[in-house]
């Protein structure tokens, strides 16, 4: 099985969230790179190679996003809509990672387009074993886009 190893933008304005999710992220190190943006502007500037992110070499497209609901400057949800409503960006995996088990939110997010809904466990373990469930999946079973395919 050939495993190509994916870089991932983390868009997570909790600090023990970041700190947690890259570390549940580690198992087997099948991932390249943790990019890891603070608010919903930031994540927007970066895929959009804008502000500090202007250098498209440095800050290459990610293969997909982890994106918060709850984030300061411009919620998850709205950063979603503008992805998806983006011809060359909606094809880009967005996984949505909250603390939010509220049906309302979760069905907003698929009927904005996201690919998954992940609500984050309070217990480590078992959001680990979500996050290695993650991996197997979008990075061995499911096929990417690559840039350079």
């Amino acid at each position: 099985m050939d495993v190509k190893p994916i870089d991932i933008l983390l868009v997570e304005d909790n600090e023990d969230h970041v700190e947690l999710t890259i570390i549940a992220l580690q198992n087997k190190s099948l991932i390249n790179t943790v990019i890891v943006v603070r608010d919903g502007q930031e994540a927007l500037d970066y895929l959009y190679n804008k502000g500090g992110y202007q250098d498209k070499e440095r800050y290459s497209r990610p293969d997909f996003v982890l994106l918060d609901i709850n984030l300061p400057k411009i919620d998850g949800i709205e950063v979603l809509k503008i992805l998806k409503n983006d011809s060359d960006l909606k094809q880009m995996p967005v996984i949505m990672l909250s603390t939010s088990e509220s049906p309302k939110d979760i069905k907003n997010a698929y009927m904005n387009g996201a690919n998954s809904y992940i609500s984050k466990p309070v217990n480590f373990k078992e959001f680990k074993e979500k996050m290695h469930e993650l991996q197997f999946y979008w990075i061995v079973t499911n096929r990417l886009i690559h840039d350079n395919s």
